[in-house]
């Protein structure tokens, strides 16, 4: 059976490379007939252009130049920077249509623009594609509130959480809730540099209600080398995307111990039984189903063997914990964000809070050997008991 037989929705069929181009085609048509068309088309933009931001650039651009429905141009928000020759980040990315400093050798699509300028960004896009660091989500919203069209679409790809004295928000939470619009999510086993290289690879949308916008989303993000799925779940696939951060962390301690591939596998069993668990505790409407899709267990397999998580924490296991992170982050990503960390943190803060703890040793035990609490060495010390959820 052919793999796209297979999926929730079949791909765009105008993705393949036989498909006619729109600026080829000698339809003739009515100035005002062509307005009306081409007001009605989807605007999008992309805040945030790290690694991650940049690929979903790249599928974004190609299917957007061949649907009908959307507009070519796709807007993409660059925190300008300077890179060593001088240059403005921005103006290198729109003369060489490639981020060199973070997705270098990769052309993003002639249709991609950078812009400095937040809000200039947004202020045309009926469809927001939020790719940034969880942490500075809360002042990007701030930026833009009201600043935005009322009949915008947003879909996050943002694995992370922000913690208030009322308990955790979930980052498509915190757009829905500041910006007024309904957010979807997007995660998956996605090592950006593989899809980059257009190696096959799959995600998961989470949705509420609306089918239409789902099916949307779906046909911008899927080509024939990136699947996309969905499922009526926002709550389940983000925490997915969120906790198994967390559990990278433990996995690549196991890694700069070298305790072995057993080891390696105990923890990440652990840690996918705990994000189920969590998950479940926080938002009962998390379907167990959920959990086998990519964004579940094959993000977490992902995350676990190749991720910058991981990366990072078998160096500070390496160094016996004597380098903190935030000094292996900048010098190991190049400017990225490391994860697991902080997210490690926020979920302690609502453990504490829950007063669920002992429930979770291993989420408890990654941020305690973060923060030099414990040593490295710490991470299987803890699970002597299963606990009963």
């Amino acid at each position: 059976m052919p793999l796209n037989s297979l999926l929730h929705f079949p791909l765009n069929p105008s993705s393949s490379s036989s498909a006619p181009s729109r600026e080829n085609t000698n339809t003739p048509t009515t100035a005002g007939v062509e307005d009306e068309t081409t007001s009605a088309k989807s605007r999008v933009t992309i805040v945030g252009s790290g690694n991650w931001g940049s690929v979903a650039a790249k599928l974004i651009a190609s299917n957007t130049l061949e649907l009908n429905s959307f507009h070519d141009e796709v807007r993409m928000w660059v925190f300008e920077e300077i890179l060593p020759n001088g240059e403005k980040l921005t103006e290198v990315i729109n003369r060489t249509n490639e981020n060199v400093k973070y997705l270098p050798g990769i052309k993003l699509g002639r249709n991609v623009v950078a812009d400095p300028n937040l809000e200039n960004a947004v202020k045309d896009a009926n469809m927001l594609v939020f790719v940034t660091s969880h942490q500075f989500m809360e002042g990007i919203c701030k930026r833009i509130v009201g600043k935005i069209r009322e009949d915008a679409e947003a879909i996050s790809l943002i694995k992370g959480m922000e913690v208030k004295k009322e308990g955790p928000c979930m980052i498509s939470s915190l757009i829905s809730e500041q910006l007024g619009i309904n957010c979807c999510v997007l995660m998956g086993a996605n090592i950006a540099n593989e899809i980059a290289l257009e190696q096959f690879s799959e995600a998961t949308i989470g949705y509420r209600k609306n089918k239409e916008i789902m099916e949307k989303w779906v046909q911008l993000f899927n080509t024939p080398y990136f699947i996309v799925s969905a499922v009526q779940d926002v709550e389940g696939v983000e925490l997915c995307g969120t906790l198994k951060n967390v559990v990278a962390i433990a996995a690549g301690l196991v890694d700069g111990l070298d305790m072995g591939n057993n080891t390696k596998a105990a923890i990440m069993r652990i840690g996918l039984r705990e994000m189920k668990a969590l998950s479940k505790l926080l938002f009962p409407s998390v379907k167990d189903s959920t959990f086998f899709e990519s964004c579940g267990v094959a993000d977490l397999i992902t995350t676990c063997f190749g991720g910058r998580n991981r990366k990072c924490a078998k160096a500070f296991a390496r160094n016996g914990g004597k380098r903190s992170f935030d000094e292996l982050e900048a010098e190991m990503l190049q400017g990225q964000k490391l994860q697991g960390v902080s997210t490690a943190k926020e979920v302690y803060e609502v453990l504490c809070h829950r007063g669920w703890l002992q429930l979770f040793p291993l989420f408890s035990t990654v941020h305690e050997i973060c923060i030099g609490r414990l040593p490295p060495k710490a991470i299987t010390k803890y699970f002597n008991h299963i606990p009963k959820y």
